[in-house]
C-alpha cells in the first residue's frame, strides 16, 4: 500500500439550506445550497497558511446574510495546506436562505505580528503575520471591526432550487505577497481569489514517474543543482491550452508578459508519495478544481524562485525560473479527474 502525503491544494466547503418554491398547499419546500471554498496551490517555501475565518456574508437584492463560522466562539482557524486536492473543510453548515443572485464576502482576522491565535504564514524561517489590504462592510455584522481583512468576490452567482456547489480558489502561488522592505509579515491579495461553479469544474492528476530509487536520488540531486545549492521546490503549473514550452513564464505582473508568452493560471507542488517505511516512490501532483476546457502543464524543480511581483528567467543570476518540460492537449470535464503523467520529468539547467 502506498501512502500519500500531499502538499497541493485545500477546499474549504459550506453547506447552506435554502427555501423556496411551494406545494399545491403553498407549503415552502426545502432546497439546498451548498459552498465549496477551495484552494489550487501554496507558495514553494511555506509550511502553514493559516487563516482564522471570522464570518462569511451573502450579500443579495435584499438582506445580507452573515453566517459566523467560529468554533464554540473560537476563530475559525484553518491551515490552507493541510486540505489536498478535491478534500473538504466545513465553515457553514444547515442555513436556510431564500434562491436568488448573491456576492460574498469572506472575513478573517488579519494580523502583522507573528501570532498563532490569528492569520499567520510559517516558513522554515520561523512564524510571520498575515493580512490583506481590503476591508469594508457586506452587511455583515463587525465586518469593520479593527483587524478584520475582507475577501470580496465581484461576480455574482445563483442559488437555485436543488443543489449549488460553489469553490473559491485561493491561487496563493499568484496572490500571496511575502513580507519585503520594511514589511515582516505576509500580504494575501484579495484578487488571488476567485469562485467557480463546481458543476462547471473537474481536476487534474498525475505523477511525476521515476521507475527507480537510483533515477529518484537523481532527480533530487539535479533539481539541488539547478537551484543554485538552496533548497529545490518542484511544481507543475497550469497555462492555457496550446502554451509552448519556451512561452511558459513565471507568475508576474500583467504588464510584464509579452505574447506569445503566458503565465501560469494556478500552480500546484509536487509530493513525494511514501510507502509503509516512510520511503520515497515516486512523485505526484493535483489541481483539484479546473474549469472545464483544454490546457497545458508544465514542470519544475526551482518553484521557490518565483516572484510573483518580478519577473524571474532562466538568465536571473539570482532566481533563475524555468519551466523543465510540458504536457499539451490536457482536457478537463466536468465532473471528472483527468490524469497526466509526466515522464522523467527534469530536465538539467543549460
Amino acid at each position: 500500500m502506498i501512502y500519500t502525503k500531499s502538499i497541493l491544494a485545500i477546499t474549504v466547503a459550506s453547506l447552506l439550506t435554502a427555501c423556496g418554491g411551494s406545494d399545491s398547499n403553498d407549503t415552502p419546500q426545502p432546497i439546498t445550497g451548498t459552498f465549496s471554498l477551495g484552494v489550487s496551490d501554496n507558495p514553494a517555501d511555506a509550511e502553514i497558511v493559516n487563516i482564522a475565518f471570522k464570518q462569511v456574508v451573502l450579500k443579495g437584492n435584499g438582506e445580507s446574510l452573515s453566517f459566523d463560522v467560529s468554533d464554540n466562539g473560537e476563530l475559525k482557524h484553518v491551515d490552507l495546506l493541510q486540505f489536498q486536492g478535491q478534500e473538504v473543510e466545513t465553515l457553514v453548515s444547515g442555513q436556510s436562505i431564500p434562491t436568488g443572485e448573491y456576492q460574498m464576502c469572506i472575513y478573517m482576522e488579519k494580523s502583522e505580528v507573528a501570532n498563532e491565535d490569528s492569520s499567520y504564514v510559517k516558513t522554515a524561517d520561523g512564524i510571520a503575520g498575515l493580512t490583506t489590504n481590503s476591508n469594508g462592510s457586506c452587511g455583515g455584522v463587525g465586518a469593520e471591526e479593527p483587524g478584520t481583512g475582507r475577501l470580496f468576490f465581484n461576480k455574482s452567482f445563483t442559488i437555485a432550487a436543488g443543489n449549488n456547489a460553489f469553490v473559491a480558489e485561493f491561487n496563493l502561488g499568484q496572490g500571496l505577497q511575502a513580507p519585503h522592505g520594511n514589511k515582516d509579515y505576509w500580504t494575501l491579495k484579495p484578487t488571488a481569489v476567485q469562485l467557480v461553479n463546481n458543476a462547471e469544474v473537474g481536476a487534474i492528476k498525475g505523477q511525476i514517474n521515476a521507475s527507480d530509487s537510483e533515477t529518484i536520488a537523481n532527480i533530487k540531486t539535479d533539481c539541488e543543482t539547478a537551484a543554485g545549492g538552496t533548497e529545490y521546490s518542484q511544481a507543475v503549473y497550469l497555462y492555457p491550452a496550446d502554451t509552448a514550452l519556451t512561452d511558459m513564464v513565471d507568475f508576474r505582473p500583467d504588464a510584464d508578459i509579452t505574447a506569445p508568452q503566458a503565465a501560469p493560471m494556478a500552480s500546484a507542488r509536487v509530493n513525494a508519495m511514501l510507502d509503509q517505511n516512510d520511503e520515497v516512490t515516486g512523485y505526484e501532483y493535483e489541481f483539484g478544481f479546473v474549469t472545464a476546457g483544454t490546457y497545458s502543464l508544465g514542470y519544475t524543480c526551482v518553484a521557490q524562485n518565483d516572484d510573483p511581483e518580478s519577473v524571474n528567467t532562466p538568465e536571473d543570476a539570482e532566481m533563475p525560473f524555468f519551466i523543465h518540460i510540458d504536457e499539451q492537449t490536457v482536457e478537463v470535464t466536468n465532473g471528472t479527474t483527468t490524469e497526466r503523467h509526466f515522464p522523467m520529468a527534469f530536465v538539467p539547467a543549460s
